[in-house]
């Protein structure tokens, strides 16, 4: 019963913001580190952010700081990822994915044992 669920995602135009969910069920998100991945056609799968529910501690992509924020609802048991100012190579499915809270490379995806089907983020004019 174990799953991770993401939703949120959609079609935007640049600049434009879009906030995606990662619920999870089967388990609580205590003690673990959260990410979220994307791939975009052609490319390999790449991190985005992670949060630490230990010590607080998030992890951004160069790519993506200061416009993207990852943060959880622990009452709702749930990970979000706001993304503002949206570039088109923003384009991907982007991945929610849970592991320990002990890795030291946040980014690797070998870090993480549970992950969600995904969800499709587009962005074009």
């Amino acid at each position: 019963q174990v799953q991770l669920v993401e939703s949120g995602g959609g079609l935007v135009q640049p600049g434009g913001s879009l906030r995606l969910s990662c619920s999870a069920s089967g388990f609580t998100l205590d003690y673990y580190a959260i990410a979220w991945f994307r791939q975009a056609p052609g490319k390999e799968r790449e991190g985005v952010s992670c949060i630490s529910s230990n010590n607080r501690r998030t992890y951004y992509a160069d790519s993506v700081k200061g416009r993207f924020t990852i943060s959880i609802d622990n009452a709702k048991n749930t990970v979000y990822l706001q993304m503002n100012s949206l570039k088109p190579e923003d384009t991907a499915v982007y991945y929610c994915a849970v592991g320990g809270p002990y890795g030291n490379i946040w980014y690797m995806e070998n870090e993480y044992d549970y992950w969600g089907q995904g969800t499709q983020v587009t962005v074009s004019s």
